[in-house]
């Protein structure tokens, strides 16, 4: 029933999302106490904010809640659904309040995913468009990203005063689409006129570090500092003697500030029961740190009592990642956490076939529950942060069921709550709303799972061990020299940013529930100068997803009055 597919005898996402009556974005915008003048409307329903609202305003922050999750699976668990529920929860009790969420990507869109801003009755629209071209910010980030790689081939072609080994170079093109084929290339072949030929790649464009750059910059200033700082390839020598080409020695960042001056700004758009709601990049978590800017959850912080955001995937990499990074980076203090989980997925994580999830199976969702309490074990534990499971509510879900979820739960002295947000919207999320206040005027001591001022190993294996629940890190031969250049580098300090499956702790995506003991393998490691985090490649991880054998694209088309259908 959740996550936004069609049911036999429920409307569809989109169908509800058409049928809604949106306010006027201006009318959204006075009810976040935004001025008019820091507002730039694009059409009735989404306007950008201007960041200088940050700067202008003296309002002391908001409670900061971070809805997080179990490793995703078929079933489904609804991040984004319970994040935008909960948010009409709050209002629906009386509290000011804001959701903060990310820009879908064209790539999942079009591939499995189908769109994503929440389903069912908790959703942000206007959903076409969100899930769309929206207000241009992929496009710009994309553009921003191949502006530097054409300079740099340019570079080369025009005489390669920097003396850049083509061998070196780090830099790839991107295009924000599921795109298999592009991979890996060879260009500037036809000749001498058409530059040098070369090996080259492309990324999906929420992999670019463009994305993490913008997402991560606290204003314009910071924004053109962080572009310059990218490392896009190496020069000719020993290794040594090779030193690192940056767009700043290329002097491209002023044009690529430029081209994302815009993009900076965070767009405002509504909730179906017209909850202000800002959704502004989309970084992935499986490759990049998985969270919207760092502007649009200061801004709403600003502007809100309570301001509700989301991670992406399971807790292990988006809620890792949002603390360890993000929080790091922007001095932000989470006040409580929100842990989504299914019946339904925990019981596929104890073994049940897709198909068999509808039954009643104590056993398996026994089996399953490992996986949740292991995420909730780390919020409470590691991070120290206050913490409430929602479960995710489904027709099928049995009151045995439940009340085994609740127990287990209990014994870690955490609550579980039922959100009926799909089906209920805001009226679904109050009982959640209810806990995340009480959760709000707790005290905490949010503290990090690792220190910078350690090794690159010494960071790697305390996220294995204590958020994994692995028994330590495996470099491999070329991660480990990768390690021992980007200390001589100075980078030794940086955050890491785990490139690996979401759906499971370990690095193999098949080991479902909570393994023990297991080793994750290491085998590249990259620094993200202007993003300020070392990227660690696991597995099969790939910056550049295909599309699966029946995309969602087939199914998405529109109609002679331009009205969309197939977006879930």
């Amino acid at each position: 029933m959740n996550g936004g597919k069609i049911i036999m005898g429920f409307k569809s996402d989109i169908e509800i999302a058409q049928e809604t009556t949106m306010q006027p974005i201006t009318e959204i915008a006075a009810k976040a106490g935004i001025d008019e003048k820091y507002l730039e409307q694009y059409g009735k329903y989404k306007a950008k904010i201007d960041y200088n609202l940050l700067k202008d305003t003296d309002a002391e922050n908001g409670k900061l809640i971070l809805v997080t999750a179990i490793n995703p699976t078929p079933a489904g668990e609804g991040k984004t659904t319970t994040s935008v529920g909960l948010a009409d929860g709050l209002s629906r009790i009386g509290k000011k309040v804001m959701v903060a969420l990310r820009e879908p990507s064209l790539g999942p869109v079009f591939g499995v995913k189908g769109g994503a801003a929440g389903g069912g009755y908790a959703q942000v629209v206007p959903m076409e468009d969100i899930n769309l071209h929206f207000t241009g910010d992929f496009h710009a980030i994309g553009a921003a990203n191949n502006l530097l790689a054409a300079m740099l081939d340019n570079h080369i072609f025009q005489g390669n005063e920097l003396n850049i080994d083509p061998r070196k170079i780090t830099w790839r093109r991107c295009v924000d689409m599921n795109d298999r084929q592009l991979r890996n290339v060879v260009d500037g072949l036809g000749g001498k006129t058409n530059g040098m030929p070369r090996e080259d790649g492309y990324d999906i464009t929420v992999a670019s570090e463009i994305m993490a750059v913008l997402c991560l910059a606290s204003d314009i200033t910071d924004l053109k500092k962080r572009l310059a700082r990218i490392i896009v390839g190496y020069t000719y020598g020993k290794a040594s003697e090779q030193k690192p080409v940056t767009a700043g020695d290329l002097h491209a960042e002023g044009a690529m500030t430029a081209l994302l001056k815009d993009a900076l700004k965070p767009n405002l758009v509504q909730t179906l029961e017209h909850t202000p709601a800002i959704v502004h990049g989309g970084p992935f978590a499986n490759i990049a740190h998985g969270c919207n800017s760092v502007t649009a959850t200061k801004l709403a912080l600003k502007l809100a009592d309570y301001t509700v955001t989301e991670a992406g995937f399971g807790a292990d990499l988006g809620a890792e990642k949002f603390l360890d990074i993000k929080c790091r980076m922007a001095g932000l203090k989470p006040n409580a956490v929100v842990i989504v989980a299914t019946v339904r997925a925990l019981k596929y994580n104890g073994g049940v076939a897709k198909a068999d999830l509808n039954n009643e199976n104590l056993e398996a969702l026994e089996k399953g529950l490992p996986n949740l309490l292991k995420h909730v074990s780390n919020i409470t534990n590691v991070y120290k942060l206050p913490c409430v499971v929602a479960i995710n509510a489904f027709p099928t879900d049995t009151k045995a069921e439940l009340d085994l979820v609740e127990a287990k739960c209990k014994e870690l002295g955490v609550n579980v709550v039922l959100s009926e947000v799909w089906a209920k919207g805001g009226e679904g999320g109050i009982a959640l709303a209810e806990e995340v206040v009480r959760l709000c005027e707790q005290p905490n001591d949010f503290t990090f799972a690792y220190e910078l001022d350690g090794t690159i190993e010494d960071k790697l294996n305390a996220i294995v061990q204590k958020i994994y629940g692995g028994s330590r890190v495996v470099l491999t031969a070329n991660a480990q020299k990768q390690a021992k250049e980007l200390t001589a580098l100075g980078y030794e300090h940086c955050p890491i940013c785990m490139a690996k499956t979401q759906y499971s702790l370990t690095d193999d995506q098949t080991k479902l529930g909570a393994p023990t003991g297991f080793e994750v393998t290491v085998r590249n490691l990259k620094i993200s100068a202007g993003a300020g985090f070392i990227v660690a490649l696991t597995g099969e991880i790939m910056t550049m997803p295909g599309l699966p054998k029946v995309p969602a694209a087939e199914r998405i088309d529109v109609d002679e009055n331009g009205k969309i259908s197939g977006l879930f």
